[in-house]
């Protein structure tokens, strides 16, 4: 009983550390996989055009705003994995594509200028 009093908080630390490393094996266990991270990736090409066409150019924070909430109600539990930073990259991504589409497909500039 010495024993543990004396060394009370490396018990402590030692309980902390074997959390930690749990925590983060299960994190990892979560991660979405690849076949995953595509369908989010054309989810959020989808989002992006929406927002676009709701809310117009230069409004950059407002429509990654807009894509945020949607991803969230959309995949609640990967906005639980993945950081906000992540996440804004991932749109980034999905922006880029987009205007891509927008300067080759008429299809895709009919619906984001449609009114």
């Amino acid at each position: 009983m010495e024993q543990i009093i004396n060394n009370w908080a490396l018990i402590i630390a030692a309980v902390a550390l074997v959390v930690s490393v749990v925590t983060a094996v299960i994190k990892f266990t979560n991660m979405p996989t690849a076949a995953q991270i595509a369908k989010v990736k054309e989810w959020l090409l989808y989002a992006v055009t929406m927002a676009e066409k709701e809310l117009g150019g230069g409004t950059g924070k407002l429509k990654l705003r807009y894509v945020y909430d949607l991803f969230l109600t959309k995949f609640n539990w990967l906005a639980k994995v993945i950081t906000f930073e992540q996440f804004s990259a991932l749109v980034d991504e999905a922006l880029e594509e987009m205007k891509r589409l927008l300067e080759s497909n008429n299809a895709v500039k009919d619906i984001v200028n449609k009114e």
